[in-house]
């Protein structure tokens, strides 16, 4: 009998049959029309697509890519019924730190691979021994290795439930959560779950909204009418990859599954050009070899349906805000999270910093979570 919380090594090993159906399926792709000099403006433009789709079937090297990633200690296991796939690299450092990192979508794992090296042996990276971390990757469950969901209900507080089991099993009774884009919502539900273990929860992001009561806009400074007329205009202009992902995520797999362009045009739309081709492909090769693209989707509908809590977190957390990213409001952050202790608005960045600038991302980790070893 197979023993359901074991940890099994894994590697990537994807059959070149299958490269060489998604190549032939790139090749046959019937194109869409497009209206003139209207620019992104109807949604992605084909020129954006058709560069990719040339680059993915004649210059992209998926071997390349599955020797990186497997040069890496990887690992699968079953929690709450969920294959989870997952990076564990330890220390060379015996104090270090452990950390449990988590992508959102339209990425992966692959965003934190810049990361890994200096993280975990800062002293081959010319930083302080006494900085370092154990770090933990994990791929959410219905995203990419960790495989299709098979039940309902894997929102953002059960993925975090289950963060808290992974740390556990691995041994871990003191470690920091850490998150991007979903990962920036998972990583304080973690916090709030676990926090007789959890030391810290650095993110990118803090999505904290107006509740609606006009006296809460009523006053806002010259920058915060700023980053809210950013977020509206993303809603109005880019938000419909939520609504569609919240509402009918099954309607919209059919296409994905079977278009390895559709799935392009679709993650690609946010990716855009703020990160470079490889980047892009990476991520999208990853949802289309394992045939995430309706239960990466599925995450969105059970999100717009979680219970959320009503009382603020309370494990210490510290945001690092990019640039070229959303603006986090603080006076909303802090009704949320009765414990921000640490704000840096960093002078580099994007969306995906640890890939964009990643020793602009190491640094302010570093500084977070050395105040909380």
């Amino acid at each position: 009998m197979t023993n359901s919380s074991e940890i099994r090594p894994f590697r990537i090993d994807v059959p070149q049959a299958e490269l060489d159906d998604l190549a032939d399926r790139i090749r046959r792709t019937r194109f869409p029309d497009e209206l003139p000099g209207v620019g992104s403006d109807y949604g992605v433009t084909k020129d954006y697509v058709r560069r990719l789709a040339e680059r993915w079937v004649d210059g992209y090297d998926w071997r390349a890519f599955e020797r990186r990633v497997n040069a890496y200690p990887q690992f699968t296991t079953e929690i709450d019924g969920q294959n989870v796939h997952f990076l564990h690299l330890r220390s060379p450092e015996p104090d270090a730190l452990p950390l449990i990192l988590t992508h959102g979508w339209p990425g992966s794992f692959v965003e934190f691979l810049d990361v890994l090296a200096p993280l975990t042996d800062p002293r081959a990276h010319g930083g302080d021994p006494a900085s370092a971390f154990h770090v933990v990757v994990p791929s959410i469950p219905g995203f990419t290795f960790s495989g299709p969901t098979a039940q309902t209900g894997w929102n953002i507080r059960r993925v975090a439930a289950a963060w808290a089991e992974l740390m556990s099993r691995l041994g871990y009774e003191r470690y920091g959560a850490v998150g991007n884009d979903g990962g920036s919502m998972i990583s304080p539900e973690v916090g709030r779950i676990d926090p007789e273990h959890v030391v810290g929860v650095h993110v990118t992001q803090i999505f904290s909204f107006p509740t609606g009561d006009p006296a809460e806009l009523a006053d806002l400074t010259e920058q915060e009418a700023a980053a809210m007329a950013h977020l509206q205009w993303f809603w109005e202009k880019m938000g419909a990859f939520n609504t569609l992902q919240a509402q009918q995520p099954q309607t919209l797999a059919f296409a994905l599954q079977d278009s390895p362009v559709g799935q392009l045009a679709w993650n690609g739309q946010l990716f855009g050009d703020a990160v470079d081709d490889d980047f892009v492909l990476d991520n999208v090769s990853l949802y289309w070899l394992t045939g995430t693209a309706a239960s990466a989707a599925r995450f969105y509908y059970e999100n717009e349906r979680v219970e959320r809590a009503d009382e603020p977190t309370t494990v210490p957390i510290g945001l690092a805000m990019a640039p070229n990213d959303f603006q986090t409001i603080r006076r909303f952050a802090e009704r949320d999270h009765a414990n921000l202790v640490h704000w840096t608005e960093l002078e580099r960045g994007g969306h995906y910093t640890a890939h964009q600038a990643p020793e602009v991302y190491v640094e302010d980790l570093r500084t977070f979570f050395g105040k909380l070893r």
